[in-house]
């Protein structure tokens, strides 16, 4: 017997972030020829969705700067420093929902994304992946989404000049979320 997947304007209830089954991560074109990718290992949220009525949905993810893991010691290092998240002064990323528009098996959430104290709002499309209850007993569901942002709205404005031309980090990074969320109530 199956069970079919509800929709998304069928959704109900709060749901928090399975850290262990989800990425929040980055990519980066680097020295204008290749893309350096990263995550971030310590991530925390919690969403109360309202499919029937979306704007009563509320959203907030927290990230841990110090958790920056793009596979590379040194370049970790870095990206804590006060040249990018300087972590130390700014120990969190967040993020707010403050919209939500649902359209078939989209949802696109607008929201305020705070990085060093400077805050700009982000749509983010997120598509609706499906629900299934695991092994466990776990009813989840699933998202995944992307966005292009420019950096240096959030002041991450360190960068090189490369000899022939161009500069060492893009300025535009994508941002790409795979969710996977656990309902509470």
């Amino acid at each position: 017997m199956t069970t079919a997947v509800p929709a998304l304007t069928d959704l109900q209830g709060t749901y928090v972030l399975d850290a262990s089954h989800s990425q929040l991560g980055f990519i980066a074109r680097h020295a204008m020829v290749t893309k350096v990718r990263g995550s971030f290992n310590d991530v925390e949220g919690s969403a109360t969705i309202d499919g029937a009525n979306p704007s009563a949905s509320t959203l907030e993810v927290t990230i841990k700067t110090a958790s920056v893991d793009t596979r590379s010691e040194g370049r970790d290092a870095h990206l804590k420093s006060a040249d990018f998240f300087d972590a130390e002064t700014y120990p969190e990323i967040t993020f707010k929902g403050t919209g939500f528009d649902i359209d078939g098996d989209t949802v696109e959430v607008t929201g305020d994304l705070t990085i060093k104290d400077k805050t700009h709002p982000v749509t983010i499309p997120f598509e609706y992946q499906g629900a299934a209850t695991d092994p466990f007993g776990n009813e989840r569901i699933g998202f995944e989404g992307s966005v292009v942002v420019n950096r240096k709205d959030w002041d991450l404005n360190w960068n090189a000049a490369l000899e022939a031309g161009g500069v060492l980090v893009s300025e535009k990074i994508t941002l790409e979320f795979e969710v996977s969320a656990i309902k509470q109530a």
